[in-house]
């Protein structure tokens, strides 16, 4: 019985997020994680809720933050914006936010299949950094 509980509980949790996906229109809204709209226009709010414990087990802060985001992506691009902002810190798998249109202030495309510039590979702590893949 114990075997079975170990077994169901990490596939119990697991299934919280299989029906949580970012649309198509919202992979061009962007997180204005600095607060910086004030050049926006305010298209509204919305607050989004997701599962912040599965029975008497509390699910992953960063796991519940990221689903946040995405349903209020989600939203935001239902509602024409191109923005959202966090209005406050979650509370009990549940957070307000705020979607703004900014125009042409979005997020950069992003760049095809051109590798990203070198980065500083130098020692640092003892430790040196080394890509895998080139």
């Amino acid at each position: 019985m114990r075997k079975a509980f170990v077994l169901l509980v990490p596939l119990a949790l697991s299934a919280c997020t299989w029906g949580i996906k970012l649309d198509d229109g919202a992979r061009n809204v962007r997180t204005a994680w600095n607060g910086d709209v004030g050049s926006c226009k305010e298209q509204g709010k919305v607050t989004v809720s997701v599962m912040n414990r599965v029975g008497p087990v509390d699910r992953s802060d960063l796991k519940v933050r990221d689903e946040l985001e995405v349903l209020a992506r989600n939203e935001a691009a239902k509602m024409g914006a191109d923005t959202i902002k966090p209005l406050a810190e979650p509370n009990e798998g549940s957070q307000p936010w705020g979607a703004y249109s900014c125009g042409n202030r979005a997020v950069e495309p992003v760049r095809g299949n051109t590798p990203p510039p070198p980065q500083n590979t130098a020692p640092q702590g003892g430790f040196e950094t080394v890509p895998l893949k080139n």
